[in-house]
């Protein structure tokens, strides 16, 4: 267990500058956070410092620029956003190392926040250059690591600088990740269901091997879904499919036994670019030649709606189709619903971040469920029994 944010007393905290690594990660639209979702969940922390006199100084990353600036990938359009969601003043540093970005974290007043420049635009970053976690460390008095998402990278920005500052500590987000996750890890209330989709095996084999010993049934759709139809033989028509991760599906079929479940019918179409191409929904094992699976079909949703109502504990990762088209989007979005409905039964669901996460926004069900995790990579690597380096780094609670 590490040590939490919470567990500094205030005047630990009151006139210290906080050097905190969060995920503002956002998508961009013509200059503008086109979504906040992430900034929102930095807010819990960033309040809880701001209540006790601390001076937060925030790192984060933005795409992925290469190691060199690109004006497109600034982090400038995320300070006014967080500004009006914090509802205190954010001031915004064009470079995020040096002795000029150290002079503007000592001159940060009482009551801001002090936001740097895209960690991702210097090349030691990603590298976890210890140079740069060095020049890093000086830019704060205590560390804080609210950034789950991203967690599983030792990054210069996580694990570098976390080991080198002393207090170092999960912040309030991380906290409510571990959790939640440490739960459906450890001790998930029975019977446990879990559902995959997206479009690679080789993504997620350690974690559907390690849920073959934890789940109670294990529901398969997206694309992924179509390897395992080849793996057993059926024509797969134009669906995506992994060719090189056939064998393994095979392999995986026979050791999960009857834990798994297939899809029994699909949604296909012949031009899956058309959007107002015609959709049918044909058996798994009536899939044309011509056509791409896209979709779960209708009894297929019942199916897994039924073993999700049933559940006591459901984790999530993946759509079950190309949910962004609205003719691919009925099977994800029943998965949604059941996750909700199970919630409000009194299950415990949680939502493994990406696309799964993007689905239940688009549902209106963000609040409806019991935790939607910030990050897709590091849920899998933590659930699968993966290290964390950027957790790992920090203090011992």
């Amino acid at each position: 267990m590490k040590r939490s944010l919470q567990s500094l007393p205030a005047e630990e905290l009151a006139g210290r500058r906080v050097l905190v690594r969060v995920d503002f990660n956002v998508p961009l639209d013509d200059g503008r956070v086109a979504d906040a979702t992430r900034i929102d969940a930095s807010v819990p922390t960033l309040r809880w410092l701001l209540a006790r006199r601390a001076r937060p100084v925030l790192l984060s990353h933005l795409g992925r620029p290469g190691g060199e600036p690109r004006p497109e990938l600034s982090l400038a359009p995320v300070a006014p956003c967080l500004a009006e969601r914090l509802a205190a003043p954010v001031t915004f540093f064009d470079r995020c190392e040096g002795e000029e970005a150290e002079r503007a974290t000592r001159e940060l007043a009482e009551g801001d926040v002090l936001l740097l420049e895209n960690t991702r635009f210097l090349a030691g970053e990603t590298a976890n250059d210890p140079a740069l976690a060095e020049r890093f460390a000086r830019l704060g008095d205590v560390y804080v690591l609210d950034a789950f998402g991203t967690a599983h990278r030792a990054h210069a920005s996580t694990a570098g600088v976390a080991s080198r500052m002393r207090p170092a500590v999960a912040g309030l987000l991380v906290e409510r990740e571990l959790e939640a996750l440490g739960r459906l890890r450890d001790d998930p209330p029975r019977p446990f269901v879990v559902a995959f989709g997206g479009a690679k095996i080789t993504d997620k084999i350690d974690l559907l091997r390690a849920f073959f010993a934890r789940a109670d049934a294990i529901l398969l759709g997206g694309a992924m879904a179509n390897t395992f139809f080849r793996a057993r033989g059926l024509e797969t028509g134009r669906s995506l499919v992994e060719e090189d991760a056939v064998e393994l599906a095979k392999s995986l079929l026979v050791e999960a036994g009857s834990l798994v479940r297939l899809p029994r019918d699909v949604v296909v179409t012949v031009d899956p670019g058309d959007p107002e191409g015609e959709i049918q929904e044909v058996s798994t094992a009536a899939i044309p030649g011509d056509a791409a699976a896209m979709d779960i079909g209708e009894e297929t949703r019942a199916e897994y709606g039924h073993e999700i109502a049933a559940c006591g504990s459901f984790f999530w990762n993946g759509p079950m189709g190309r949910f962004e088209d609205p003719r691919f989007a009925a099977g994800t979005f029943a998965l949604a619903g059941a996750a909700a409905r199970a919630t409000d039964a009194g299950a415990f669901t949680v939502i493994g971040g990406g696309d799964s996460a993007a689905a239940v926004r688009a549902a209106g069900l963000m609040d409806a469920v019991s935790h939607v995790s910030t990050g897709g990579g590091a849920s899998l690597e933590f659930l699968g029994g993966g290290t964390l380096p950027g957790i790992e780094a920090l203090e011992d609670a």
